[in-house]
């Protein structure tokens, strides 16, 4: 199966219509700060022909994916092993200091949840690795073998907002003292035996919310984007925009707080005037967080939790 049956790209047409007015200029810069399987980035080539491509990533198989499917536009697309918090340290290399468009598609790729080796499907049994990028970085089976309990706790509470922590995380320390972990399918029985019958009947598979929290852990996803959000705000030419596709409460939440800061005066309260550098440096272009429609959802599954929030740069910051 190729990338385009294998990925459907979320809310694309929304995402293609909040970046249109910033990508339609001849010379204009685009950064997929996600490249995944490249099905984002294709429409933006395909939309706008004038347009030049940056797309990062973090896995090695994802960019080789991506730069099959993207060879008819080789000559506009430049594709880069790296996370989206180094955004700014590859534009400078590409000598590309300020950019018009930026797009975040959060979370965990099709590719990465397909790739029943990758660990990252609790449905599969596979190595416990979860690693977006296998070349560096501590596997899913070295977190739940070596971290304090208390540790574990408060990534499945905070990451995976699992009622249930303190029984699941109990259920694991016991197995790992037995034997430690390497496999996904244990884990998911480990879990399955731990929880309580209520605990089971609601919210799909019980192993979901841990899955998903020691893949935030293991990517270091929140604390990423914690640096990557204002570091592709700071990246936007005047008149640039940003639009990011998050799936997770706590990421949802960290993109809006930037985007909401950008968008506010930050001047003392009583001015009669307020100068340039106290006003508002983003303006911006969703009411909210967009959802996607039922049809989408619908089509396809991975789509239901998204939330799109988009921005415009409207001044440069005064130094």
């Amino acid at each position: 199966m190729n990338a385009n049956e294998r990925h459907l790209p979320v809310m694309l047409r929304r995402c293609l219509d909040l970046l249109a007015p910033a990508l339609a200029e001849p010379g204009a810069t685009v950064v997929d700060c996600t490249l995944g399987m490249g099905g984002h980035s294709e429409a933006l080539l395909a939309t706008f022909p004038a347009a030049r491509l940056i797309g990062l990533d973090r896995d090695p198989q994802a960019l080789d994916i991506a730069g099959e499917r993207l060879a008819p536009y080789a000559d506009r697309a430049t594709l880069v092993h790296a996370v989206y918090d180094e955004i700014p340290e590859v534009l400078d290399r590409l000598g590309t200091p300020r950019v018009q468009g930026v797009l975040f598609d959060l979370g965990v790729s099709s590719l990465q949840l397909d790739e029943a080796d990758r660990g990252f499907a609790y449905a599969q049994d596979a190595p416990l690795d979860m690693r977006m990028d296998q070349t560096r970085g501590m596997s899913a089976a070295e977190v739940l073998n070596t971290y304090p309990p208390g540790e574990l706790v408060r990534i499945l509470r905070a990451y995976g907002e699992e009622k249930q922590a303190r029984r699941i995380v109990e259920a694991v320390v016991r197995e790992r003292e037995r034997e430690p972990f390497d496999r996904s399918g244990r884990l998911v029985d480990v879990i399955r035996a731990a929880l309580p019958q209520a605990a089971k009947r609601t919210g799909g598979n019980p192993a979901k919310r841990t899955f998903q929290a020691l893949r935030m852990e293991v990517n270091g996803e929140l604390a990423v984007l914690e640096r990557a959000i204002p570091a592709a705000v700071d990246a936007l030419a005047v008149g640039g925009r940003i639009a990011v596709l998050s799936y997770h409460s706590l990421e949802d939440r960290l993109v809006k707080k930037v985007l909401a800061a950008g968008a506010t005066s930050t001047a003392p309260a009583g001015l009669p005037v307020v100068p340039e550098r106290y006003q508002p440096r983003l303006k911006l272009l969703t009411r909210g967080a967009e959802l996607p429609g039922e049809d989408e959802v619908a089509e396809n599954r991975r789509a239901a939790p998204a939330r799109l929030r988009a921005a415009q740069r409207i001044r440069e910051v005064q130094r």
